[in-house]
């Protein structure tokens, strides 16, 4: 389906750049205490949680730093400019929750077969304490995640995080009323089943783009449709459609224009242009004319690879 990006209201950069860094600074100190609480108290569920909040410090980081180079102009080097470094960082993150998880079903594991002793008031007060610097580091990315998938990636670590906090509270409850200390792998597997469920289901958005694949947002047959009903337009073919940015799409083609349309190029080109932009938010589109008397008829819709596919 169409779908309009020009109605974002953004968050100033600045403000944004304050929040991130005041959540990596959260999330550093905290870090820290879990791997101290998680040694003293012999939890490795709490060690878990501090795995995860270190790789949610480093996803910060890398956002932060994906934020301020996204706003560099074209340049030689990189002639679409910097926007898309933003979704190399989200693959980066979701990346490093997938081999975390991995790693703490591991260690879960080898747990479940030899439960140590657990100091669960250690485990409680330090998981409670994490819990209140996940959400306060979720409630400064909510607003931001929903324009930006780079952000959206930091978002999910916090929220994964507040959530298997939640899990550790509980965990050390049932150790210091039962002496369950079972229960700590159990939690640490169920954190690292979570954590991958989350990261397997959201990093097909970031490869989706890198591949230059084309939006999901997008009816690529409605487009062409569209562009085929305009007035001197014949046909289409070697069309590429693709997402350039996170909130910004591109489209390159062949039109295959009737006589008429080849007397009024400059029309068609600019009243295509316009249906792209109004109708699907395609802002950025390439156009080549090709006279209907001596365009390709076996050139393949899709690439420019192969023309016996037929299309166009």
């Amino acid at each position: 389906m169409p779908h309009d990006h020009h109605g974002h209201a953004h968050l100033d950069p600045t403000s944004g750049d304050r929040r991130v860094a005041l959540a990596i600074w959260a999330n550093g100190l905290l870090t820290l205490a879990q791997i101290v609480g998680g040694i003293v108290s012999g939890s490795l569920a709490l060690i878990a949680d501090a795995v995860h909040n270190f790789s949610d410090m480093a996803a910060l980081v890398i956002a932060f730093a994906a934020r301020k180079l996204a706003r560099r102009p074209a340049d030689a080097a990189m002639t679409f400019g910097y926007g898309r470094i933003e979704i190399v960082a989200a693959l980066i993150n979701y990346t490093t929750l997938i081999l975390v998880g991995l790693f703490l079903i591991y260690e879960g594991v080898m747990r479940l077969f030899d439960p140590p002793e657990i100091g669960g008031w250690i485990v409680v007060i330090v998981a409670g304490v994490a819990l209140a610097v996940d959400a306060l580091t979720a409630a400064l990315t909510f607003s931001m995640q929903r324009h930006s998938v780079n952000i959206r990636a930091l978002f999910l670590h916090n929220l994964t995080d507040a959530l298997a906090s939640i899990a550790v509270i509980l965990g050390g409850v049932l150790i210091l009323l039962y002496d369950w200390r079972i229960v700590d792998p159990l939690v640490t597997i169920g954190i690292a089943l979570y954590i991958l469920w989350l990261a397997l289901r959201e990093i097909g958005g970031p490869i989706r783009m890198l591949m230059l694949g084309s939006p999901d947002h997008i009816d690529n047959a409605e487009v062409f449709a569209a562009m085929r009903g305009i007035a001197g337009v014949a046909g289409l073919h070697h069309v590429h459609l693709w997402q350039m940015q996170e909130h910004e799409v591109g489209l390159d083609c062949h039109v295959v224009l009737t006589a008429s349309g080849w007397a009024a190029q400059e029309e068609v080109r600019a009243e295509i242009k316009r249906l792209l932009a109004a109708r699907f938010g395609i802002g950025h589109s390439t156009l080549e004319f090709e006279h209907a008397d001596r365009a390709n008829g076996a050139a393949a819709t899709y690439g420019c690879a192969d023309c016996s596919a037929g299309g166009g």
